[in-house]
């Protein structure tokens, strides 16, 4: 048995000769040999193998044939772990009786299992690799580039894996830091298999389900509670980016990347509020923050949109205005923008700087923020952010729509902190408390969209400011009264 220990990552299709390039001219890089690798996936019809968490292929290579099992691992952040078990065949069907016995789960039916055998799909590949040494470990690079065949339907491959051949796992992510200043990549979560099965229409796409609140470790310990934060906040950044590859829906697009932001914000306050945010992921944190401003220019349009421009209801020349802010969105290329992300070297270099934060907190090389409890240091986080916003919007001030939109990112951090910690208070005061805050939130997007809807009809010559200044006086009117009353409300902590 063999144990596998891998990066994935992914780039695009461009950047190969760069990709190439690179790594040839990479220091004590040993080029091996080119090889097209054809790779056929077996399952029962049922999908035995697959509901025991195991992936069986057959791989050809020049004139070896090898036929590859692989049981249940993990994969945390980009590095994936799983054991493997590797037998030479001279057919190309792969027979279960020739592994170790003892991988079975009990009361396993070999026999029928390898009858029924037959394949589920196809990755047929070409596979450039460099072996390099780096800090005492041997690194097998492999770049992947080829297609996920499953009938007639065919997904590209082009991908980039780093094994691990001897020594600390920290020598893939050392490795990887210094390609990725090179070509722009990011951390790949699917794996050949995952991808075929989902070509074929033998699994679903992994639910991105609505994160309410974060699971803490049972035993509250500050170490773990960091892992599980850092586990969750790159497991779902992965998922949504997932989901909006595949999504076609606009309204289910920027759901997905306000979903992404939050998702992003959560982990730099994270490393921050446990005292491990380094200058340079801070300054990658920001540009990645700075790439992300269009969310609220999409969250606008959408709401504008919605419900065939309800929230134009009796809007002067409201049919023209609609027609204008069709044209804005297709002249913002929203479709464009993730792509446009995976381009920045930054991107990647920052999730593969969060792998390795991760990696180091699970080997405890972190000094960590002191505190004897993990209720007294949400209650701390809790405070600190309600102490920004009673500064922001204190009770005696009277907000305009300029100020509400001024303090959306702060307003948003805070109920992210709820969200993070929330899992520790008693759901009936917490969610007493929080709806509020929440909605304010929501109003804030309405006012972005009143100032979008501003812009626009400026740029169409049709006034609407009389229209526009009714009904923002009636949303802050009900904003600051739910404001003014939140104000009072006992905090839950």
């Amino acid at each position: 048995m063999d144990s596998e220990i891998e990066l994935k990552l992914f780039l695009p299709a461009q950047l190969a000769d760069l990709l190439v390039e690179v790594l040839n001219a990479y220091p004590g890089a040993t080029p091996q040999a080119t090889h097209l690798l054809i790779n056929k996936y077996y399952d029962t019809p049922e999908l035995v193998l697959r509901a025991q968490h195991m992936g069986l292929r057959v791989r050809k290579r020049d004139d070896y044939t090898e036929q590859t099992i692989k049981t249940a691992g993990k994969v945390v952040g980009g590095i994936h772990s799983r054991p493997e078990y590797n037998v030479e065949i001279s057919a190309n069907r792969p027979d279960l009786s020739l592994f170790p016995v003892e991988i079975w789960p009990q009361n396993f039916e070999l026999e029928t299992v390898n009858e029924q055998l037959e394949c589920v799909f196809e990755t047929n590949f070409t596979r450039r690799s460099w072996h390099i040494y780096i800090e005492e470990s041997l690194v097998e690079i492999a770049f992947d580039t080829g297609h996920v065949i499953a009938g007639d339907l065919q997904d590209p491959i082009c991908e980039l894996e780093l094994e691990l051949l001897a020594g600390d796992a920290s020598a893939l992510l050392l490795l990887a830091t210094e390609i990725a200043k090179k070509v722009p990549m990011r951390l790949g979560k699917a794996s050949k298999a995952q991808r075929g099965y989902l070509l074929a229409g033998k699994m679903h796409p992994q639910p991105l389900e609505d994160l309410q609140y974060i699971r803490l470790p049972t035993d509250k310990s500050l170490q773990n509670t960091l892992i599980a934060l850092l586990e969750t906040g790159l497991e779902r950044w992965q998922l949504i980016e997932s989901a909006l590859i595949d999504s076609t829906d606009i309204d289910q697009q920027a759901m997905l990347w306000a979903q992404l932001r939050a998702a992003v914000r959560a982990l730099r306050m994270t490393l921050n509020q446990f005292g491990i945010l380094g200058q340079h992921v801070a300054d990658w944190f920001e540009l990645l923050e700075t790439k992300l401003d269009f969310i609220s220019a999409l969250e606008a349009h959408c709401l504008l949109l919605a419900d065939d421009g309800n929230l134009l209801v009796k809007a002067p020349d409201a049919e023209l205005l609609l027609e204008q802010i069709n044209q804005d969105m297709r002249a913002n290329e929203y479709e464009q923008k993730l792509y446009q992300l995976w381009q920045q070297p930054e991107y990647g270099q920052l999730q593969l700087a969060l792998v390795d934060l991760l990696l180091k907190t699970e080997k405890g090389q972190h000094q960590l923020v002191d505190y004897p409890e993990l209720e007294l240091f949400a209650n701390h986080l809790q405070q600190d952010s309600w102490k920004r916003i009673l500064e922001l919007m204190p009770q005696q001030l009277d907000m305009n729509s300029l100020d509400y939109r001024s303090v959306a990112q702060a307003l948003d951090e805070s109920i992210l902190v709820g969200v993070v910690y929330g899992e520790l208070y008693l759901s009936a005061e917490r969610e007493s408390f929080r709806a509020p805050w929440q909605d304010l939130a929501l109003g804030i997007t309405t006012l972005n969209a009143y100032q979008c809807l501003r812009e626009l009809s400026e740029r169409a010559g049709v006034d609407i400011n009389s229209w526009l200044e009714n009904k923002e006086s009636s949303l802050l009117f009900a904003m600051e009264h739910s404001r003014k009353s939140a104000l009072k409300v006992k905090p839950y902590w």
